[in-house]
C-alpha cells in the first residue's frame, strides 16, 4: 500500500479560523500542496524500513545510491523504479565529502552543491519529482520563505523548469551581502522579494498564502522545509554517512545546527527507519526555544527571533517543530502555541540541544582552526559546538558526525575577521558574482503581498 500523508492538526478542536484537515493525501498531492489545508503539515502515516544489511551494502557506492534506497522506501508506490533513479542520478551530480577532524568525529560536507549550501541537496531532489506530478497545461506557483540559504537552492533548483515559477521573500537586513546577490539574481521564471522583516515576517506571509482560498487558483506550492518533499531527501545525509563511516553496526551521534528543523528532522525519520542513531544532538544559536523546552518542559516561540551571526538558523519558532511534537505525540501550530504536550521525557531520550551564543561560535571558528586546521562558517561551527557541549555531558565517545551546511567562502568577512584567511570561492559562487538583477521591495503587510501575487502570478502555461 502506498503511504498517505495527514495534517498534523487534524486533532484539533474548537481553535478559530481553523478547519482540522481529517483526510489523508498521497505524495504527490502533499508534494504539489506543500501545507495542508488547515495550516498543519504533512505526514506520512508509516515510516518506512531499511534494513542495516542494505545501509552496509552501500559503503563505496555513490552517494545516489543511498539517496534511492530512501527514495523507493517512501515513493515506490507511486513513482517507477526508472523515475526515481533518473531523479536521483541527475539530482546528485557533485561530490558529499566526510573529512576526519580527529578520533571518531567526521565532518560532513554539504557544501559542494550549485550554491554552496546544504539546502541543494533537498531542492534539487524535490524539483525533479515536482516535475513529474505538474498537471498537464497547468503552471505550479511555488513561494519560498528564507532566512538565507533556502532561497537561492530552490531558485537555482527550479530554474528554467518549464510550468513552474517560484516567488521567493527574504529579510532585507538578515542576509549576508553575498546571499543577496546570489538570491536577487537568479532571474528567468524565479522573482526575488526583499522584505521590510524578518524570517518569521516572511514565513507567516508564505502561510497565509496557502491558507487564502482568494488565491487557491493559482496552484501554490511550498519548497520549504514546510513541505514533506524537502524533507525526505534530508533522510539520506545520514544513511549515507553511516554507510561510508560506521561498522558493524555500531551507533553514531549526528550534530545538526539547526533553525528550522527541517535538516534535524531528516535525521529523526533515519532513525526511526532503522538508522543505529545513539543520539541526534540539535544545536541553535541564540533562538534557544528548543533546548529550552528540554529543559524546562515549557515551550515558548522567541518572538522577534533573535539576530546571529549564524543568520540562516535566526527562527524564533521552527515550522518543523511541529512534526517532532507529532512524532513523540504532541501538537503545536504555527504560531507557537502548544494543543498538547509531547512526551519530553522520549524526546529527552533521543535528542539533545543546546543554545551556542555568537561569542561561542566565533570562538568555535577559531578553536577548529587552530587544532584541526579545518575551516568552519558559523552555521557548521554552532553544530560542532554542539558536539563539543554533548561530549562534556557524556563520555562514552561514539562515532560523530557534524554537518557542515554552508561553504565559508559563504562568509568571506566573518572568515576574515576571525582567521585572518581569505577562502577562495568555489566555482559556483564565482559565477553568482558575474550575475546581475535587483528584488522586489515588499512590505509585511499581507494585503501588499496578495497584491502583487494577484497582479503577477499565472495559471496556465
Amino acid at each position: 500500500m502506498p503511504i498517505r500523508y495527514y495534517s498534523t492538526n487534524r486533532h484539533l478542536e474548537n481553535i478559530a479560523g481553523i478547519s482540522p484537515f481529517r483526510g489523508s493525501v498521497s505524495f504527490k498531492e502533499a508534494l504539489l500542496l506543500g501545507q495542508a489545508p488547515d495550516e498543519g503539515l504533512f505526514m506520512p502515516d508509516s515510516i518506512p524500513q531499511i534494513s542495516l544489511p542494505d545501509i552496509q551494502n552501500l559503503r563505496g557506492e555513490p552517494y545516489w545510491r543511498a539517496a534511492l534506497l530512501v527514495a523507493r522506501a517512501f515513493l515506490s508506490g507511486e513513482f517507477s523504479e526508472e523515475i526515481l533513479e533518473k531523479v536521483v542520478k541527475d539530482a546528485y551530480t557533485f561530490p558529499v565529502p566526510l573529512e576526519k577532524v580527529c578520533p571518531q568525529a567526521y565532518l560532513m560536507r554539504l557544501d559542494q552543491g550549485p550554491t554552496a549550501s546544504f539546502k541543494d541537496f533537498a531542492a534539487r531532489m524535490m524539483a525533479r519529482l515536482m516535475s513529474h506530478c505538474r498537471p498537464p497545461g497547468e503552471r505550479i506557483n511555488i513561494l519560498v520563505a528564507t532566512s538565507g540559504d533556502t532561497g537561492s537552492a530552490v531558485g537555482e533548483a527550479f530554474k528554467g523548469v518549464a510550468g513552474i515559477d517560484v516567488v521567493i521573500l527574504y529579510p532585507e537586513k538578515e542576509v549576508s551581502p553575498r546571499q543577496k546577490k546570489q538570491l536577487d539574481t537568479i532571474g528567468q521564471n524565479v522573482k526575488a522579494l526583499s522584505v521590510e522583516g524578518k524570517f518569521d515576517d516572511c514565513q507567516n506571509l508564505v502561510k497565509q498564502a496557502f491558507a487564502d482560498a482568494d488565491l487557491a487558483k493559482f496552484n501554490l506550492s511550498s519548497a520549504n522545509s514546510i513541505n514533506f518533499g524537502r524533507i525526505l531527501p534530508q533522510i539520506v545525509y545520514y544513511v549515507y554517512a553511516y554507510a561510508q563511516l560506521a561498522r558493524n553496526g555500531e551507533e553514531i551521534v549526528f550534530s545538526v545546527p539547526s533553525g528550522n528543523f527541517g535538516n534535524a528532522l531528516g535525521c529523526e525519520f533515519a532513525r526511526r527507519m532503522g538508522l543505529p542513531v545513539a543520539k541526534l544532538i540539535m544545536p541553535t544559536n541564540e533562538n534557544d526555544e528548543f533546548p529550552v523546552f528540554l529543559a524546562t518542559g515549557k515551550y515558548q516561540k522567541v518572538s522577534p527571533s533573535r539576530d546571529c551571526i549564524s543568520n540562516a538558523m535566526n527562527v524564533g519558532h521552527p515550522s518543523n517543530l511541529a512534526r517532532f511534537f507529532e512524532l513523540y505525540g504532541g501538537t503545536v501550530d504555527r504560531v507557537g502555541f502548544v494543543h498538547r504536550h509531547p512526551d519530553i521525557e522520549e524526546i529527552r531520550k533521543y535528542i539533545y540541544s543546546v543554545s551556542v551564543s555568537d561569542d561561542l561560535t566565533r570562538r568555535t571558528i577559531k578553536d577548529v582552526y587552530s587544532r584541526y586546521g579545518v575551516i568552519l562558517e558559523q552555521h557548521g561551527a554552532v553544530g560542532w559546538a554542539g558536539l563539543e557541549a554533548y561530549w562534556q555531558k557524556n563520555t562514552d565517545k561514539k562515532l560523530a558526525v557534524c554537518l557542515e551546511t554552508a561553504h565559508p567562502a559563504k562568509f568571506p568577512e566573518e572568515i576574515q575577521r576571525l582567521l585572518g584567511l581569505e577562502v577562495d570561492a568555489p566555482q559556483s559562487l564565482k559565477d553568482v558574482d558575474r550575475r546581475s538583477g535587483t528584488a522586489v521591495e515588499m512590505t509585511k503587510n499581507y494585503q501588499d503581498f496578495k497584491k502583487y501575487l494577484q497582479k503577477n502570478l499565472k495559471t496556465r502555461e
